[in-house]
């Protein structure tokens, strides 16, 4: 089989999540940077990780890379990467999207149409033509620019990953997908332990839980560019791979899941959400504020996003919501609570500093996620977990 170096973007804060995930998927990861983890894998790689990865948003095969301080430089450099190897002579590509960092050339469209023009007319002396239709599959590419140095991959993913397929209906912020994923990843939470998001939403978080717990791979029903590209990944690969995740799932795992919102609407939605997943037989939800937190399991987790008070009409509810969240949280004396948020005071008013805090980039806004810890359970409830 064909080797490749592929990238996997991830959120800024959640690299060594997807890191390890990678690894138990049996790929050697190769280098880890701000916001991607890049590992070695071949033509089956590229489909089990599509399929199987919860915390990335994307996974490329990495073309090439090289420094660039000039346009002419980002000309010549892109020419000279060996582009016929994926793109058939009817290909449609183009660079769908360019970041730059700490870099002489830093505007997005010129290197977007500098790099398109520099892939034409190496195509155009390979296939021995002077006009590309364009009407065949997708080929689009991502381009990352740090300190000069040019890192091209091709998108073998098409819509982020953290679409899983399964949300129809969101809430006004919802959160995403594989952030709600690394959220629970970063905790020491299993199947046989509870786990209550008293701020469900739309259900994420419960779902994603779900989804781990009956091991449902998250891309095994939906589709990806690559599916299209049999001349470089053969059908009989991703069907493979599609019929593994599938031969995977046990969805009459027994869990303690609940989800609660104070609104009606969002738990019906949720509802819905978790039915489309296919766990809906595995999750509680109910309309209850974060004034009737309470419950009777021990050892339990408190895994949530909370509202920011980044709208200007809520800021003045944020204080008072948040003392509640502690109040109701210091009754459930033996459990643990992970909490994101970009609310500034949040240990202050829940009047308690966390045991840990991690700094996450919920796309561009700097979130913190507090990890208030629990008592460990007894040896015999942890042997039983």
């Amino acid at each position: 089989m064909r080797k490749f170096e592929l990238i996997a973007p991830c959120h800024f804060g959640l690299e060594a999540v997807l890191k390890k995930e990678i690894i138990d998927l049996g790929y050697d990861v190769l280098q880890v940077e701000d916001g991607r983890v890049t590992f070695f894998g071949d033509e089956e790689a590229v489909c089990r990780a599509n399929i199987g990865l919860r915390t990335a948003e994307r996974i490329l095969i990495k073309v090439g890379s090289f420094h660039a301080e000039t346009f002419d430089e980002l000309f010549e450099n892109t020419k000279a990467l060996p582009w016929e190897d994926y793109i058939p002579a009817d290909g449609k590509f183009w660079v769908a999207k360019a970041a730059s960092v700490k870099s002489k050339l830093f505007s997005p469209s010129d290197i977007q149409s500098i790099m398109k023009k520099a892939m034409v007319e190496r195509l155009k002396q390979v296939y021995h033509v002077n006009w590309f239709s364009e009407e065949g599959q997708s080929f689009p590419l991502r381009v990352f620019l740090m300190k000069d140095e040019v890192t091209v991959g091709l998108d073998t993913t098409g819509e982020s990953l953290h679409k899983r397929g399964y949300r129809k209906f969101t809430a006004k912020a919802p959160i995403a997908e594989n952030l709600a994923a690394s959220l629970i990843m970063l905790t020491p939470w299993n199947e046989s332990r509870i786990l209550v998001d008293p701020f469900c939403g739309s259900g994420t978080i419960p779902i994603e839980a779900a989804l781990m717990a009956a091991n449902i791979a998250p891309g095994m029903k939906r589709g990806f560019t690559a599916l299209k590209w049999e001349h470089i990944i053969g059908k009989d690969v991703w069907d493979d791979c599609y019929e593994e995740a599938r031969s995977m799932v046990n969805t009459s795992v027994k869990v303690q899941l609940e989800g609660y919102d104070i609104d009606p609407e969002m738990i019906k939605i949720a509802k819905q959400n978790a039915r489309l997943a296919g766990v809906e037989h595995m999750i509680h939800f109910e309309t209850r504020g974060v004034e009737r937190l309470e419950h009777k399991g021990q050892y339990g987790f408190l895994i949530t996003n909370p509202p920011y008070g980044e709208r200007l009409e809520e800021k003045a509810n944020i204080p008072p919501l948040y003392k509640k969240i502690g109040e109701r949280y210091k009754k459930l004396d033996t459990w643990s609570m992970y909490l994101i948020t970009s609310y500034e005071s949040a240990e202050k008013d829940i009047g308690r500093k966390a045991d840990r805090n991690r700094k996450i980039y919920n796309g561009m806004m700097k979130t913190y996620y507090y990890q208030f810890l629990g008592p460990r359970p007894p040896r015999k409830n942890r042997e039983e977990a």
